[in-house]
């Protein structure tokens, strides 16, 4: 039955920082029967805070969470849950998820514009030795010492590989085109079909590869050769952006970078979860030339601790878990919750919802 004011229903809207107010003013224009109650909730926390006590769960219907969940007695009305993030893997566990029916959708596709520029951005100055000069710009050195590597590379006709094509693989995908990369995809089933291929999942307004048009070539499976035959197809640029599960932790290890160093250039980069790629592998990997480098906005363990050998091997950039980390992250994840609940009050299927089986 529609309800295009959500009369009735009560959000709990959690931001792990304050948001402008013109972005909950926004949902009240769209939905005046609406209430809203507003809470700062950090990232890792498991209560709300903020003069919002258990009791208060009862009425809520409707939330938008970084980590806090209620128990199931705690919450009995809730119809939908708003993942702040890409992945679901903090929550598969919780027994709000677990044993519950509720529909929970991730923030996919939120973060496709900010962190294919960090990749591109990591990528490209490996290849044109950015941090070479800026180290001869701190010493005042115009030419370059002797050794240095005085020739750089652009990317047109490399071949970049992206392991796990949704939102943010299909993105990238889009830049490395237009700077005439070629595009190989990897995804878990297999995608034969322009049907198959299409990806109906959140993005921006003309942004990303919502058709799947943009590969050259797709690879699918869930067995290790499977992985291996795409990872052994000659890649320059391998962009880890697949979901962390069962199934790909720890999906590349010493095996992996063996394939990978039969093209003797690929560099990685991890945007997925630091869980995904087997950490002393990829430190041996690094620096015994495998691969020829890496850009990581994610380890494990995270934080990396002081001292841990990840910091110092050959030719990595480690970032803070900050590549989805721009103004237009929160505007972005208030557009897409209000699209799920104009979808919810309309009874139409909702965006980005999480796969229990799959975990997400």
């Amino acid at each position: 039955m529609a309800n295009p004011t959500l009369k009735g229903h009560r959000a709990l809207i959690l931001t792990t920082v304050p948001v402008p107010s013109g972005l909950i003013d926004a949902i009240r224009d769209q939905f005046p029967d609406l209430e809203i109650i507003t809470r700062v909730a950090p990232w890792g926390v498991s209560e709300v805070g903020g003069g919002f006590y258990d009791k208060d769960w009862k009425d809520i219907t409707l939330l938008l969470t970084p980590t806090v969940l209620p128990t199931i007695e705690q919450a009995p009305r809730i119809q939908f849950a708003q993942l702040i993030s890409a992945g679901a893997n903090h929550v598969l566990s919780h027994p709000f998820f677990s044993n519950t029916k509720v529909p929970f959708c991730s923030a996919n596709g939120i973060h496709g514009p900010q962190i294919t520029e960090w990749i591109i951005l990591t990528y490209l100055s490996f290849n044109r030795h950015m941090t070479t000069y800026w180290d001869a710009q701190k010493e005042g050195q115009w030419k370059l010492k002797p050794g240095n590597p005085a020739i750089s590379e652009d990317v047109v006709g490399k071949r970049i590989g992206i392991l796990g094509y949704g939102s943010i693989g299909r993105q990238t995908a889009r830049v490395a085109k237009a700077l005439g990369m070629e595009v190989f995809a990897y995804t878990l089933s297999p995608k034969a079909t322009p049907e198959s291929r299409r990806d109906d999942s959140y993005a921006p307004r003309g942004l990303g590869d919502p058709d799947g048009s943009l590969p050259s070539k797709w690879f699918s499976g869930g067995s290790r050769q499977d992985v291996h035959t795409f990872l052994a197809s000659g890649l320059d640029l391998l962009v880890v952006a697949t979901p962390l599960t069962s199934q790909t932790r720890q999906l590349l290890a010493r095996e992996e970078f063996e394939q990978l160093s039969k093209s003797g250039r690929t560099y990685v980069a991890n945007i997925s979860r630091g869980e995904v790629i087997h950490t002393d592998d990829l430190v041996d990997a690094l620096n015994n030339g495998l691969i020829s480098g890496a850009a990581l906005d994610v380890t494990d363990p995270e934080p990396l601790p002081d001292g841990h050998p990840l910091w110092s091997a050959r030719n990595v950039t480690l970032t803070p878990h900050i590549s989805a980390s721009t103004g237009s992250y929160y505007p972005r994840l208030l557009h897409l919750f209000r699209m799920n609940l104009e979808r919810l009050s309309k009874g139409e299927p909702l965006i980005n919802r999480v796969d229990r089986d799959k975990g997400y």
